[in-house]
């Protein structure tokens, strides 16, 4: 039945999507018809967050995002190793429909145009993918669905380890990578 690589890539990607969907709680989007895009996804909230990397009491979630697509892109150091930090490059969507993340970091919303910036705050080891963590905008552009955000959760990761081994300086390696990113309003940090 499924007699294409293509195929079984899409099954599989269908399937480990279920999974993360089932073994988390929803949240979604506050929008009405005509602002909900064919492109929208419920998806769930962790409920399991290493306390490390929690955002403060009182954080609210107001959107959460899936990878669709993505990759940590390394660039070769000086030393001939991949030892620089990584730049993204995803996909994401969710609650308030499509967002692209990119260098910054940063997260915007095709939808509204809304744009947040971030730094990391505190990050949570994971065995094979990079670290999960938790980031605290630093800025807003716009007006929509980030701009509520106050904090971010990068969690459940899968892949976008940078390589060993020796490189040629200058070199650059793309390294797919999963995650789920989740939203948060802080209501004690006035907008």
């Amino acid at each position: 039945m499924l007699s294409t690589t293509r195929s079984r890539v899409r099954a599989l990607s269908v399937a480990g999507m279920a999974a993360v969907v089932a073994a988390i709680g929803a949240v979604t989007f506050n929008a009405n018809a005509a602002t909900t895009a064919p492109d929208f996804r419920s998806v769930a909230v962790p409920t399991a967050i290493a306390d490390i990397i929690k955002p403060p009491a009182g954080s609210r979630p107001v959107g959460a995002y899936v990878v669709t697509k993505g990759t940590q892109n390394y660039t070769c150091a000086a030393d001939g190793t991949y030892s620089a930090p990584s730049t993204p490059e995803a996909q994401l969507i969710g609650t308030g429909g499509r967002v692209h993340h990119f260098a910054g970091p940063s997260w915007q919303s095709l939808r509204d145009g809304s744009l947040v910036t971030a730094k990391k705050i505190q990050a949570n080891p994971r065995t094979g993918a990079i670290p999960e963590l938790l980031l605290q905008v630093t800025s807003h552009t716009g007006t929509g669905v980030l701009s509520k955000a106050d904090w971010i959760n990068r969690l459940y990761t899968t892949g976008g380890v940078a390589p060993a081994g020796s490189c040629t300086a200058g070199q650059t390696v793309q390294v797919p990578y999963g995650a789920v990113y989740v939203f948060w309003d802080d209501p004690a940090i006035s907008s």
